[in-house]
């Protein structure tokens, strides 16, 4: 994948053309300020290098779940101020009322932001006539969104289709890093996979247990897995009725020569708060009152040495509570680790996902890791090896 696709080194000359950028601006907003402006500075480079070369850079972006209705409130009139200061330039609003006598007037090298996508109906819908209202706007197309790719909307897939369509920076790297992953990674592949339930990674593990050597099962999923192997969990969080699945999913790792690894000693409770009194047990000493909330210590050391042997570590989500103290202390004991790993040049590592990049931001070594995706949905999707549409539209 990673040179199936168009990128910038392939547009040509821009110089007064109108490019359509697709961009994730949909950045977290509070009391008319931007609390995280991440997404913002991802979209830097794609923007300035357009601009630099004096394209009319147009940037097209959703903004909340308007559904087809327009809102001031969700507006991106209001992202214009704080998006000048992180690019460092001046950046115009163009509103979808005159829109086209608007765009007409720009100048090489101008930066403009389109109004909300999603205050067409037919976005959501990738309907023939917004994508035809999008385009008569541009005479390239760039998508720069990793995270909206997943789905196929008029401004992600409608446009890659019309117009001809390339990929941005951050998209580029995006795609490149997934493709070390997973596509055509080096192996031996250690697979972190976290969180609360089985229920919402299902394909996700079904698809890793094919692709990867070590697949290490983390957060109150891990409980479930332990359940099926008829571990007394006590009143841990755990999906008694998917414990079938479980077992399935232990079965075609074993077909696929994947190694499973659960949680052997583990930190448990009798009540999930900060700081509650805790012990760390072998999970077939859980008793019927505790909970369990984090793997325990000689676990993760025991799994720091096998990404130790692993050339590739793809991460989504978190092995404990990590939000909670003390319940964090094996995610940032195994992300420092990976980390450790990364710096030291024998591990490519891989992470995404909201919960993971909060967990390793809190490690604090997510600027260590190899690539760290922003991308919630998209990532996920990814990860369960299926086709992402805004993905798709730019492969040539």
């Amino acid at each position: 994948m990673a040179k199936s696709f168009r990128t910038l080194d392939d547009i040509g000359d821009v110089h007064g053309k109108r490019v359509l950028v697709r961009e994730d601006l949909n950045v977290p907003f509070n009391d008319g300020a931007v609390t995280d402006d991440t997404r913002l500075r991802a979209t830097v480079p794609t923007i300035t290098e357009l601009s630099d070369k004096g394209a009319i850079v147009l940037v097209l972006a959703h903004f909340g779940r308007p559904k087809g209705v327009p809102s001031p409130d969700l507006s991106l009139a209001q992202i214009v101020k704080p998006y000048e200061a992180v690019l460092g330039r001046p950046v115009r609003y163009i509103d979808w009322e005159g829109d086209a006598a608007n765009v007409a007037m720009l100048q090489p090298g101008d930066i403009a932001v389109l109004e909300n996508t999603r205050f067409f109906g037919g976005e959501e819908k990738n309907d023939a006539a917004v994508i035809d209202r999008f385009a008569a706007l541009g005479d390239l197309y760039v998508n720069d969104a990793f995270s909206a790719a997943h789905r196929a909307h008029a401004s992600t897939e409608g446009l890659a289709r019309k117009l001809p369509a390339f990929a941005g920076r951050a998209m580029e790297a995006e795609l490149v890093a997934l493709e070390k992953a997973l596509g055509e990674p080096e192996h031996p592949v250690a697979a972190v996979v976290g969180g609360a339930k089985v229920s919402t990674k299902l394909a996700v593990l079904k698809h890793l247990v094919t692709k990867v050597d070590h697949l290490i099962i983390g957060g109150g999923m891990a409980n479930t897995f332990l359940a099926a192997r008829g571990v007394d969990v006590g009143k841990s969080l755990c999906e008694h009725d998917l414990t079938d699945t479980a077992e399935e999913i232990l079965d075609a790792a074993d077909r696929a020569n994947c190694t499973v690894h659960l949680p052997y000693d583990v930190v448990v409770a009798k009540e999930f708060k900060a700081n509650p009194p805790t012990r760390t047990v072998n999970v077939h000493e859980v008793a019927a009152d505790e909970m369990i909330l984090d793997v325990g210590p000689a676990a993760v050391e025991s799994l720091g040495d096998v990404l130790k042997n692993c050339r590739t570590l793809v991460w989504n989500g978190p092995l404990g509570a990590f939000e909670t103290a003390p319940f964090d202390k094996a995610t940032v004991a195994l992300a420092k680790t990976a980390a450790a790993l990364t710096i030291g040049g024998t591990l490519v590592s891989v992470a995404g996902g909201g919960d993971t990049v909060a967990a390793l931001n809190h490690a604090n070594v997510a600027d260590d890791f190899t690539f760290v995706s922003t991308a919630g949905g998209a990532f996920l999707e990814w990860m369960e090896g299926r086709e992402l549409p805004g993905v798709a539209a730019l492969l040539q």
